[in-house]
């Protein structure tokens, strides 16, 4: 029985203060593995210094952490895949029960929860501390699930998912991207707590806190849309019949009272309203017909690809 492969990937842009660390700690704790550097047109020598260390490097010359996971899911064949930042930020330690997981069939993403271990401690940038906990609520509450930690960078996933995982995220928002196509695909997810320790001194974020975090909320919202049409639209349907009917009842009362309605305008935009009201609710039951469709084809697929 021939050995399973299994494929470090490491996206890389500017990190030259930590890449060799990384490289060396990986190939220790799993020897047999292949570790691929994607340097994303890094200017201070990350490819160089990653090649001394025994990585495969190649690159990726769309700017954007989501352009370069579409790359590696395309180019790599392995068996089970880690994924990990080249910031020297998550412990080696962890890699081989990660990848045992999969290889075992237990998962087909296995989560490096951050949260549930010492990231609020180590991280020092307190806006980022409360977008990961803001962006796991929004996705917990939207997708009915309880993962812990949404954002993290450390994860395995087995060859079903990579394959069949459709990237559409460009930047940072490919984490939770990835999340919530497991979730609503009903992959098998564990998670297990890992130690999160900071960019160490010379090694700087490339996360923008304000930009990259609307990002992010602006993925969590088109993905609760397209994945939950009839949450999305029955959401705004709502809205939209409570304004309607606040703004059509006073003139009804009016009417009863006095024979005769006081406010058209109102009336008028209030009718408007919850026919707009009405007019979603009929677009989001069509859409959740073509979702529910799109989720049988996706499982047709992997059948398909399984072979």
């Amino acid at each position: 029985m021939s050995k399973s492969k299994i494929a470090v990937l490491i996206p890389c842009y500017n990190e030259s203060a930590t890449i060799e660390k990384v490289v060396k700690d990986y190939k220790k704790a799993l020897p047999d593995a292949d570790i691929y550097v994607y340097d994303n047109n890094s200017k201070d020598g990350t490819d160089e210094i990653a090649k001394k260390a025994g990585a495969i490097v190649r690159y990726e010359y769309r700017q954007g952490k989501g352009n370069v996971i579409r790359s590696m899911f395309r180019e790599i064949d392995a068996d089970c895949y880690l994924m990990i930042d080249g910031d020297d930020t998550y412990p080696a330690e962890n890699a081989e029960e990660m990848c045992k997981l999969v290889l075992d069939g237990k998962a087909d993403m296995v989560i490096g929860d951050r949260l549930s271990s010492t990231y609020f401690e180590e991280n020092k940038r307190p806006f980022h501390n409360f977008g990961n906990v803001l962006v796991r609520k929004l996705i917990n509450t939207l997708f009915k699930n309880n993962v812990k930690d949404i954002m993290t960078g450390y994860r395995a996933f087995s060859k079903d998912f990579v394959k069949g995982f459709p990237v559409l995220s460009k930047g940072f928002e490919i984490e939770t991207e990835m999340t919530i196509h497991a979730v609503d695909k009903n992959y098998k997810l564990v998670e297990i707590p890992v130690e999160y320790r900071d960019r160490p001194e010379g090694s700087v974020s490339k996360l923008n806190t304000y930009s990259d975090g609307f990002k992010v909320l602006k993925t969590i919202a088109t993905l609760f849309k397209e994945y939950k049409p009839m949450g999305f639209f029955g959401i705004l349907a709502f809205i939209f019949a409570l304004v309607g009917i606040i703004l059509v009842v006073p003139p009804f009362i009016g009417y009863f009272q006095n024979g005769f309605v006081e406010k058209f305008p109102s009336l008028i935009f209030g009718c408007f309203l919850i026919t707009v009201s009405l007019l979603n609710i009929i677009t989001g039951i069509i859409l959740e017909v073509i979702a529910k469709k799109h989720r049988q084809l996706y499982e047709l697929y992997l059948n398909i690809i399984n072979k």
